[in-house]
Order: C-alpha cells, then sequence, then structure tokens
C-alpha cells in the first residue's frame, strides 16, 4: 500500500505529479471531446448524404425517360 503524508505528497505522487495528472487530464478531455466530435461529424454526414439524395433526385426527374 502507498501512504502520503499530507495532500502536497499525494499531489506530487513522489515526483511524478506532473506526469501522472497530465496524464488524467489529457484522458478526461479525450474522453469528454469524443462523444461531441462524433455526433457533430455524423450530424454533417447524415446532411451530405441528405444533399446528395436531393441532387440525384433532381437529375432524374430532367433525365428523359425511356
Amino acid at each position: 500500500m502507498i501512504y502520503w503524508n499530507s495532500v502536497g505528497d499525494f499531489v506530487a505522487m513522489g515526483g511524478y505529479g506532473l506526469y501522472v495528472w497530465g496524464s488524467f487530464g489529457v484522458t478526461a478531455l479525450v474522453m469528454l471531446l469524443e462523444p461531441i466530435l462524433v455526433a457533430r461529424r455524423r450530424k454533417t454526414t447524415i446532411a451530405l448524404l441528405k444533399r446528395q439524395l436531393r441532387a440525384e433526385a433532381r437529375t432524374a426527374e430532367r433525365s428523359p425517360k425511356a
């Protein structure tokens, strides 16, 4: 078991505090941003596909039928 004598010792993590807390911070940031970015990309992709379908439908209406 690891025991710390103070909050300062806990934060310092035996001299590795910057690495440990920095890693936690980066991981938390990525975990927060990832779902937001995925949702945005999904919305953009769906809008693009709808535009393509409308354009294809307009093209099909204008083309001569055999």
